[in-house]
């Protein structure tokens, strides 16, 4: 039974590489900076595809702090809802770093059961501009996600949306390895 419900968890986890502004999922994860009012590389990209709306409803929502969620509507987007969160600055690992990462998806995760969402797509947060070290962000990511599925029985599915399939061969490496890791 055990076996069983791992394997389940495990299948409930994909990686996708192409643009997560497409994706047609209940909802994106936006890897935000604390304005929430957009910028450059895929939260511009968010913005532009939702149309003017998702800025107007951002305001709305003074800001965000590093590890916390937001969650607004998804409007000219495939995706019912965008989750803005708010990844670590990488300082060399001994500032939080991780914390505060798995705190971003946890957070967008309950932000997710909150508002009947299914299926989720999240970025490699923090891994860009940030400077998060791909292979210890995917190793974060994984974790979280296996321990939150494993937990709940409402979210069908939790896609990680690659820019490149560097980054997404990193997130089946770290799939695997958590899923080589078998309870007996």
């Amino acid at each position: 039974m055990v076996q069983e419900r791992y394997d389940a968890v495990a299948a409930s986890l994909k990686v996708h590489v192409g643009d997560i502004a497409k994706l047609d999922v209940d909802a994106i994860v936006n890897a935000a900076n604390s304005s929430l009012m957009g910028g450059g590389g895929v939260d511009g990209a968010i913005h532009r595809a939702a149309g003017p709306e998702l800025a107007i409803e951002c305001r709305r929502l003074h800001g965000c702090k590093t590890g916390e969620a937001k969650i607004t509507k998804g409007y000219r987007l495939a995706a019912r809802h965008v989750i803005r969160t708010v990844g670590p600055v990488w300082q060399g690992g001994n500032a939080g770093e991780e914390e505060l990462l798995a705190s971003c998806y946890r957070r967008s995760l309950v932000l997710a059961i909150e508002n009947e969402v299914r299926t989720i797509a999240f970025p490699a947060i923090s891994t860009g501009r940030y400077g998060y070290p791909s292979d210890k962000a995917a190793a974060t990511a994984i974790n979280v996600a296996m321990d939150f599925v494993s937990s709940t029985k409402t979210l069908v599915e939790i896609t990680f949306c690659c820019f490149d399939e560097a980054s997404a061969e990193e997130y089946r490496r770290q799939l695997a390895n958590q899923t080589a890791v078998r309870p007996s």
